[in-house]
Order: structure tokens, then C-alpha cells, then sequence
């Protein structure tokens, strides 16, 4: 419950603050590519329940519906600003508004793609995916785009074993180091 009420605050204390460089960040998508300047993306959300998680676009309205790393050449579908909203995790910050209608949390496991099924079979079998997916988590802020699937797993099985109120806040403050660095995201 204190998970939750926390979330929904700082979501929309989240929003608020962040209305101008949200609406800014809207137009640069919108003057460097053609298209949406939000992208949303079916992804699995708590007991396996599909939602569509709103992302700035930072890559061509074209491009496949796949995890970036299986694309051949994933720069070649990047738009101009797609590579530095990637790497600050700025195309993330939308994702306040999933927070905010209870699709996901600030921490939990990072969502899946709808058709990501052997990382889907995965937290299925570990139990993680009783837990509402976060905007950051525990894998996230341990390697993010780096790791395995395994890997990537053994760290929201820990995450569903250690979760707290507390447990949130380290993870959220430990997050701010990889966002700020661009720390293991591939591209």
C-alpha cells in the first residue's frame, strides 16, 4: 500500500515538475523525424496483463517491433535524437504517466516486450511476474542492456525476495549513477 501511494505521488510531483522538459523533449522528436513523438509500446505488465507503455520515439516509425539488440544495425534505425535520449534514459520519462494509472511502479522488473517469450517464460518461472513492472529496477541499475536473460532474471527473482519500501529507495537512488553515465545501455 505505502508502495503504491509513494508511487502515485512522486509520479505526479514527476510530471508536474518535469511538464516543461517533457513538452520540450516532445517537439525535438517531433522536429527530427517524422511521426508520433511518443511511442507505444505493448509491453507485459503484473500476471502476465499486456498495457501499452508510452516511450518518446527514438527510433523510425518504420522499424521492426523487436528487443533492440536483435535488430541487424540498430544505429540505422535510430532517429537523430534517438541515440542521446537513449543513452540518459530520456525516452523513459513518459513512462511516469504508466506509473501514475497503475500499469507500472517506479522499481520493479523492466516490462517486457509483448513478444520477448523466453524472458517472458522466464520471470513466469520464477514468480516475478506477480510483481508490477518498474520504470527502473534491481537488473536495471546491475547491467541493464548488458545482461543475459538469466542474469537478467536471477536479479528480479532477488529483487521479489528483497522487496521493501527501503529496498525502493536504494534502487531508486542508485539509479541516478547508470542514467547519468549511460551505463550499460548498448545503444
Amino acid at each position: 500500500m505505502l508502495k503504491r501511494v509513494f508511487d502515485v505521488a512522486a509520479a505526479a510531483l514527476g510530471l508536474l515538475v518535469l511538464l516543461a522538459p517533457l513538452a520540450a523533449l516532445w517537439l525535438l522528436v517531433r522536429l527530427t523525424s517524422p511521426g508520433p513523438a511518443l511511442y507505444w509500446s505493448q509491453r507485459v505488465g503484473k500476471d502476465s496483463r499486456l498495457f501499452s507503455m508510452p516511450k518518446f520515439r527514438t527510433m523510425h516509425i518504420d522499424t521492426p517491433e523487436v528487443a533492440t539488440h536483435l535488430l541487424d544495425d540498430p544505429d540505422q534505425w535510430l532517429t537523430p535524437i534517438g541515440a542521446p535520449l537513449r543513452r540518459l534514459s530520456l525516452d523513459e520519462l513518459p513512462q511516469l504517466w504508466s506509473v501514475l494509472v497503475g500499469d507500472m511502479s517506479l522499481v520493479g522488473p523492466r516490462p517486457a516486450l509483448f513478444n520477448q517469450d523466453d524472458l517472458i517464460a522466464a520471470r513466469m518461472a520464477a514468480g516475478v511476474d506477480k510483481l508490477r513492472p518498474g520504470v527502473t529496477g534491481w537488473a536495471q541499475i546491475n547491467g541493464r542492456d548488458e545482461l543475459s536473460i538469466p542474469d537478467k532474471v536471477a536479479l528480479d527473482a532477488d529483487y521479489l525476495a528483497r522487496r521493501s519500501f527501503g529496498f525502493d529507495l536504494a534502487v531508486l537512488a542508485r539509479t541516478v549513477a547508470p542514467v547519468v553515465t549511460g551505463r550499460g545501455v548498448t545503444r
